[in-house]
Parts: C-alpha cells; structure tokens; sequence
C-alpha cells in the first residue's frame, strides 16, 4: 500500500509512546491520521501539530469505540490503515507474600482482568470495528482493501516474574494474528503484529538513568533502548510490503528476557 494523502489512518495509543511516533511518522508520509486515545490534553495537541483528529476513546467500550470511528471516518473517510498501540503495563507475581508480615496473597483478578480487556479486547474490538469498514473499501491495484498491525510484546515469548497478566494478554494478541488473517484473506485485508522490546517511552523515562542504562546494556546490539522511530519504521514498511500478512516480528536489538 501506497502512503500517501489518498490514505487514512486510525493510531490507537497515538497521544505518546510508540503510537504517537506512528502517528508522526505517517501524517509525514501525508496520510490522514486520526488518534485514539484517553489523554485529551496530549491527544489534541498530537493531532494540531500533525494536521490531524483527536477521538478520545476508550478502547474497553464498545461504544466509545464505534464512536471514534464515526468521528474519524466523518473527518477523513473510511481509514485503510489501523495500527493498535494503546495499553497497559502491569506487574504482580501469581503468589506474594509481604515482606514485613509473610502474609501470602494470590494475584489480584480484577487487575488481571484490566490487564487482559485493554491489551487483548481492545485491541479486537479495534480491529474488528476497523476491519468491518476496510471491507466495505475497493480494492486497490494490488487487491489489497486495508491493513492492520497490532502491537503485542516480547513478554507474549518470554515474559518475566510477575508478568503473567500482562504476558497473557500480550499472548493472545500474538496468537490472534495469523487467524486473523486467515478470516480476512479473501477480503483483502492484512494484519500483522509488532513485538517490541524493551522501549523507550514515556514510562521509562521516569526511572533513574542509571535503570535506563543498565537495560540498554541488556540488548545485544544495538545496545540503546528501542524508540518510537524504530517502531514507527517498522509499521511503515508492513503497511508498504503487501507480501507481509499474518506475521509477528520482534523489534528488539536480539534481547530474550531473563527471568527477573
């Protein structure tokens, strides 16, 4: 697929992080971005600066969800391109127990839960809303009708202690995608999904530099934090490769996670 201003996009996330590089990186291209997000204030000022929509959309609603839609596709038409970056991070062992008292807790469910509606069912109930309107597209001269990459994590491999909820969740998007796109084959629409590694983002950059340091050193090479560029890059070419579908592809500097 061709990027350019005849294209528009939907980046779920695209108020910071990884999305809002991809969000970037493609109104550079000249595509029409609309953004997905709960940061009104970060989103709004996301879309001024790169010509394009904020929809503030709750990505656990299906609702809020159909209702982004409505407000981008009434903006900039029906989008050919759908990336899904919105998500959390969550970290809680199976079994704890307190330091100070040795009390045992079992993992609390309802973050669990959380964990799994915003990383696994959002990203399908995103997806599936968009794929819906990409059928409804022409074709264009590949046969293609639109395309979608969804984010997952290297954890979905290799996730660490405490990790299991959100190892889970990120699994399941993995494991998604190939049938995924088996059902869309035949309507011509792709999907892939990126595992990223360790990245930077805005929740790194909180932590000490000394943390950050050390986790650079962690990766094999290049030894640096991954940024939304490099994320941003890699999107691009999958919307561009029309031979890519149905894969999930590391972007990680060659790391596996260790236990801790």
């Amino acid at each position: 697929m061709k990027l350019d201003g005849s294209i528009s996009a939907v980046v779920t996330g695209g108020a910071s992080g990884l999305g809002e590089g991809t969000a970037r990186a493609l109104a550079a291209q000249g595509v029409k971005v609309a953004i997905f997000d709960m940061q009104a204030d970060k989103g709004e000022a996301v879309a001024a600066d790169i010509g394009g929509v904020f929809c503030s959309v709750d990505v656990t609603d299906d609702a809020s969800v159909a209702a982004g839609f409505e407000k981008a596709r009434a903006a900039h038409g029906q989008e050919r391109f759908c990336v899904n970056c919105a998500g959390i991070a969550t970290g809680m062992k199976t079994v704890s127990r307190k330091k100070d008292t040795g009390e045992i807790k079992a993992h609390d469910m309802a973050q669990f839960e959380r964990t799994v509606r915003v990383n696994l069912f959002g990203t399908y109930r995103v997806l599936s809303q968009s794929a819906a309107g990409m059928v409804t597209l022409d074709r264009m001269d590949d046969g293609e009708r639109g395309v979608i990459i969804n984010t997952a994590s290297v954890a979905a491999q290799d996730g660490q202690i405490g990790q299991a909820a959100y190892a889970a969740s990120k699994g399941g998007v993995y494991a998604m995608t190939l049938p995924i796109a088996r059902d869309l084959a035949q309507e011509g629409v792709r999907i892939n999904t990126i595992l990223p590694g360790i990245m930077w983002t805005p929740m790194m950059a909180g932590m000490d530099q000394k943390i950050q340091d050390a986790l650079a050193a962690m990766i094999p090479f290049p030894s640096r934090l991954g940024t939304p560029a490099d994320y941003a890059s890699l999107a691009l070419e999958l919307v561009r490769n029309v031979y890519i579908n149905g894969e999930c592809i590391r972007l990680d500097g060659a790391i596996r996670l260790a236990p801790r």
